[in-house]
């Protein structure tokens, strides 16, 4: 009797855990399809969401607040970082969103060079032989060259690279921002031609010079790629590659990123990639003549006199793609890039397109925009004018 009552004792144990098993196994299927539901809930809730606001249209801007500046006709502003810098002859100085004036930076000028690399400024004199280096928030450093300048880059890095004018040829030297010779090479116009434009990637590592030369009557130019780190030592002179063109004049060369750049014709266009040694991946022709050309944030755009509206905006990729073609049916007087849009504007107007060709904003200023800066949120800008420094969201 005893074996048997074990038995069933046994069976019922059997029993009882099976039934458990078959209620966990039920308990646990009700959670994941809970689950399951709840996250199907989300990415719907999170999908139409997205979908206002892609098809959301701004019509007007809310002042969040206002800041008092008196701004000459003399000066004109610059973006630098989420700041921005007003310069005139007689100097430079940057504000930030606030309408503080961070740091100011005296001299006198007549001929300005200057360019820009994210929140780093470099300015000199066409002819002159100072050099100033700032960024966004203080003065990196200051020099003087020991011939003439006739052209200046500068990488976010404070690196600039300076062309220098001497009796028969140019000195293309590149230095710290201390004043320190990293690198210098001799160009002469009958052999190599003479540097049209120069442009630094954003780290300085790669410097690209824009040559002209005339070669048995005909007009030709050289689009030629310096390395300069420990790469660039096992090439003669540090020239890593070059391309040349017969009967192109390339007045501007720069760079979308580290590994890639662009150089500009009065026929084509063509994109380069490669971070040590860069590579031609398109040549495009155009017919259209160009009326400017604008890069930022990995964007390329440039500007043609337009077909049916004044002007139309062709806006390429780091991937040499085209990205869209943006109608401007208004004298415009800057583009900017953001990560998702592209804003057009001149004084009293101004038009965002996302990349997908969508109309986010057409609308007018209260006041004379000088200029405008784009902030770490969405739809919000600082907006210099002649009287103020506002930061705005669009509504």
């Amino acid at each position: 009797m005893a074996k048997l009552r074990a038995i069933k004792g046994g069976r019922s144990e059997d029993t009882a855990r099976e039934n458990y098993k078959s209620k966990l196994k039920k308990h646990r299927a009700m959670n994941m399809y809970k689950t399951a539901i709840f996250i199907v809930l989300v990415v719907v809730i999170a999908i139409i969401i997205y979908a206002r606001y892609e098809s959301h249209v701004y019509t007007g801007y809310e002042v969040l607040d206002s800041h008092e500046r008196i701004a000459p006709d003399s000066q004109k502003d610059l973006r630098l970082g989420d700041c921005f810098v007003s310069y005139s002859h007689d100097g430079i100085h940057c504000i930030d969103a606030s309408g503080r004036t961070v740091w100011d930076q005296g001299y006198e000028i007549q001929d300005i060079k200057m360019d820009i690399c994210d929140d780093v400024v470099a300015v000199a004199s066409y002819n002159g032989r100072d050099i100033y280096i700032l960024n966004k928030d203080e003065k990196l450093g200051s020099f003087k060259t020991n011939l003439p300048i006739r052209d200046i880059t500068v990488a976010k890095t404070g690196r600039v690279t300076a062309v220098l004018n001497s009796s028969d040829s140019a000195l293309i030297n590149t230095y710290s921002p201390k004043g320190d010779l990293l690198y210098s090479g001799q160009m002469h116009m009958s052999g190599s031609g003479y540097p049209v434009s120069i442009a630094l990637s954003p780290g300085g590592n790669l410097l690209c010079v824009s040559f002209i030369y005339v070669d048995a009557g005909t007009i030709k130019s050289t689009v030629a790629f310096y390395n300069l780190t420990e790469v660039g030592d096992n090439y003669t002179d540090f020239l890593v590659s070059s391309y040349d063109y017969t009967d192109l004049i390339v007045p501007e060369v720069g760079f979308l990123d580290d590994s890639t750049a662009y150089a500009v014709g009065d026929e084509r266009f063509m994109i380069y990639k490669g971070s040590d040694q860069p590579e031609s991946i398109g040549e495009h022709l155009f017919r259209d003549e160009i009326k400017s050309v604008y890069a930022g944030e990995g964007y390329l755009a440039l500007v043609y006199k337009g077909d049916e509206t004044k002007y139309r905006a062709d806006v390429y990729n780091t991937s040499d793609d085209l990205v869209g073609k943006f109608d401007i049916d208004f004298d415009y007087s800057d583009i900017l890039f953001e990560k998702d849009d592209l804003v057009i504007y001149n004084d009293s107007r101004c038009l965002i397109y996302t990349y997908r060709g969508r109309e986010k904003f057409d609308g007018s200023f209260r006041n004379g925009v000088r200029l405008i800066v784009p902030t770490d949120k969405a739809y919000r800008y600082v907006l210099s004018t002649q009287i103020s420094v506002e930061n705005i969201r669009l509504n």
